[in-house]
């Protein structure tokens, strides 16, 4: 069985024709290579087309302009929120309150314990309640729906086979040094910047990228990344990012 390690930089439902924010794919073997092209566009139709997790895998190969290997498995990266928080989700069915709210950071409705505990430790996640991201994120969860049913562990879902899939935030990758290490292979530093290649050429494909060594960290070196505490719900999710990106 071949091993993938897939970014995916979420856009919105309709971001066909948003220049500054789409759906970004970059896939990595096992060896880290880029494999194919990284793309940029739309995966709303192929998200609709796919039968399963094996096949809509397969359309993302297609996109990227290359062929997987008929066993396979894919690590997938994905940069939008995968979950609300347990208050939040009770709140909306009728099914309680969280009690007194304080400030922002602290809300349970707008954030959950894996934004918290990155506030804590000095970064600034977005809440999929009051962000304006909330496209990107039922995108993000249709597809855990559809194709990755499974919890696997606390911040990771699965199908039986082919597909597992992490939450990745690729902006704290900036305050990582193990990660900024990990791009030189393919954006070595010139002078005071980052020469991306022309494959490259857009934020949202260099977040995509971001995703795909996230989930290969997840897979292969995990003791590189911030792994969730124990009173962490399932069912909200967590937030993987480089342990040296923390505060």
């Amino acid at each position: 069985m071949e091993n993938y390690f897939i970014g995916w930089d979420v856009g919105g439902w309709n971001c066909d024709h948003n220049s500054a924010s789409r759906d970004a794919l970059v896939i990595l073997d096992a060896d880290l290579a880029i494999v194919g092209t990284p793309w940029r566009g739309n995966l709303r139709e192929s998200i609709n087309a796919a039968r399963n997790a094996h096949a809509w895998l397969t359309s993302l190969f297609e996109l990227c302009q290359a062929t997987p290997t008929d066993a396979l498995h894919c690590t997938l990266g994905v940069d939008t929120p995968l979950g609300f928080s347990d208050d939040f989700v009770r709140l909306i069915t009728r099914q309680g309150d969280a009690g007194p709210v304080g400030g922002s950071e602290s809300n349970a409705y707008l954030y959950r314990h894996t934004e918290q505990f990155l506030f804590a430790h000095g970064l600034k996640p977005l809440s999929p309640v009051k962000d304006m991201i909330g496209s990107q994120a039922t995108k993000g969860m249709h597809v855990l729906a559809r194709f990755a049913p499974n919890a696997l562990e606390c911040g990771a879902w699965g199908d039986t086979a082919s597909l597992s899939v992490l939450e990745a935030y690729p902006s704290p990758c900036k305050h990582s040094a193990h990660m900024q290490a990990m791009l030189q292979a393919y954006a070595p530093t010139q002078g005071a910047g980052r020469h991306w290649p022309a494959h490259l050429d857009h934020q949202d494909k260099r977040d995509a990228l971001l995703c795909a060594l996230l989930a290969h960290l997840f897979a292969c070196a995990r003791q590189h990344l911030a792994s969730p505490p124990a009173n962490i719900p399932v069912s909200e999710g967590w937030i993987w990012v480089p342990q040296d990106a923390l505060r």
